[in-house]
């Protein structure tokens, strides 16, 4: 039988600790500005990690690297246009990449304040994306741009900004377009609501669409030596677009190394946590995966970044 009063035992002051007093947070004080807030956060775990990428993007900002902010449509969804296009403003990001669904968004927030359908009783009538503005609007955009040799997220851009739309100051695509930031889109023939009208055109959809992809490989290359790569809440489009650009990038010869990226969503996803978080840094730079609702984590941390920039 063992003998348990011949256990060894040490004293805990020659044990390392991983939590240590000078770690823990603040407590909580009424009219605390917002960097009292955010200096308050424990020194621990995710907190420590959204600082990393705060750092990062900060950093990138004062070296004139990219800062590439990628994100599904959800994150319009959420109401957070004001919230990107102020760090478009402040030249902060440098360009920006959405799927089919994040332009169709956009334009419906530029077009009448307002968006998001109800799919489940569309869908019992055969109603579901079935407004015409919306894909007259994008379709005859995407038909009229890229037939003059423009890509997907420009011709959508510049035909919001030369157009009359009411609400178009709170477009994303708008007021990249007047600060000159590129804006690539990524489709997924058949994925969205302006695929089903006659007025979609595959060919150019596909052609502007791949054009966005030669472009996004351009701002991959000055991510070297300190760019970010932020991805919102896009589980599988833009993970794969983006690994395939980074890998051509390399391929042709440029340097693409010593970066951070980050992936902020709700839950943890396959696509992202390889194509973004792991694989890509792999030779070099920081990669972190946040997980938290995006009309929290997004003001958060463009907040943070505003007050250190």
């Amino acid at each position: 039988m063992i003998n348990i009063n011949k256990i060894k035992t040490y004293s805990i002051k020659n044990r390392p600790s991983k939590i240590k007093l000078a770690y823990f947070a603040k407590a909580p004080l009424r009219k605390k500005s917002f960097l009292g807030f955010y200096d308050s956060l424990p020194n621990i775990l995710k907190a420590n990690q959204i600082r990393a990428v705060v750092n990062a993007v900060v950093g990138a900002y004062k070296k004139k690297k990219a800062v590439i902010f990628m994100a599904g449509a959800h994150v319009i969804k959420c109401g957070l246009n004001p919230v990107v296009i102020e760090l478009i403003k402040k030249r902060v990001i440098t360009c920006i990449a959405l799927n089919g669904a994040g332009i169709i968004h956009d334009f419906e927030i530029a077009f009448g304040g307002e968006t998001s359908e109800d799919v489940g009783e569309g869908l019992k009538t055969g109603e579901f994306g079935m407004v015409r503005e919306t894909a007259d609007f994008i379709n005859n955009a995407v038909k009229e741009g890229v037939s003059g040799g423009s890509g997907f997220g420009y011709a959508v851009a510049e035909k919001i900004a030369d157009s009359k739309l009411r609400y178009k100051n709170l477009s994303i695509l708008h007021n990249a377009y007047k600060n000159k930031i590129p804006v690539c889109v990524y489709v997924a023939i058949g994925a969205d609501i302006i695929h089903q009208h006659p007025s979609f055109d595959a060919s150019l959809a596909g052609e502007g669409s791949f054009r966005d992809f030669h472009l996004l490989v351009e701002n991959i290359c000055a991510l070297n030596d300190g760019g970010v790569v932020l991805n919102f809440g896009s589980a599988v489009i833009l993970p794969e677009v983006f690994l395939k650009a980074l890998n051509l990038a390399r391929n042709l010869g440029y340097k693409v190394k010593n970066f951070t990226t980050a992936n902020f969503d709700m839950i943890y996803h396959y696509r992202p946590l390889q194509n973004v978080v792991s694989r890509p840094v792999q030779s070099g730079g920081s990669g972190y995966y946040i997980i938290g609702h995006h009309e929290i984590m997004l003001p958060l941390l463009a907040q943070a970044i505003i007050e250190k920039i």
